[in-house]
């Protein structure tokens, strides 16, 4: 073998070990978190994240999510309880294939332990989401009052 044969075959060991195998091609992303907002809350309590997730592809599952302004960010759902609504985690949310879900307060959404600062009314918080699939997708959550039911009207524009 020559010296530039070896070289060669190093360098493409390399590039095929630093890409995990995969080329130099990465999937492209095909959810897309929409209408991201939360709702006003102090430092040192929790806060909550609402979104609509768009998926243009195979089914997915949304596995975690992070946020710098919290401990920790969990999935959870509300569920009945012997008559009371209770919060409770869950392992993933589904994304169905060429459809969408839409973490709304009763239902799924994100949880957001024990926040370092609080959510100001106006403030965007970054929140990083993590799909099986589609791996980290970015969004910003757009912080409403403390009572508001709903993203404002110009969280639905793009």
């Amino acid at each position: 073998m020559t010296d530039f044969s070896r070289r060669a075959g190093l360098g493409a060991l390399i590039a095929l070990v630093a890409t995990g195998g995969q080329g130099q091609a990465q999937p492209q992303a095909t959810i897309r978190a929409e209408a991201g907002w939360s709702r006003a809350a102090g430092a040192g309590r929790t806060g909550a994240g609402y979104l609509t997730l768009r998926n243009g592809g195979a089914a997915d599952r949304l596995v975690s999510a992070r946020a710098e302004i919290a401990r920790a960010v969990e999935l959870h759902t509300h569920m009945h309880d012997n008559g009371v609504m209770r919060m409770r985690p869950v392992e993933a949310i589904e994304v169905p294939a060429n459809g969408s879900v839409t973490l709304e307060p009763g239902g799924m959404h994100l949880m957001l332990l024990e926040l370092k600062r609080p959510l100001n009314q106006g403030d965007q918080v970054p929140v990083t989401l993590v799909f099986e699939r589609a791996g980290e997708v970015q969004l910003q959550l757009a912080v409403q009052s403390a009572g508001a039911r709903g993203p404002a009207p110009a969280a639905h524009r793009h």
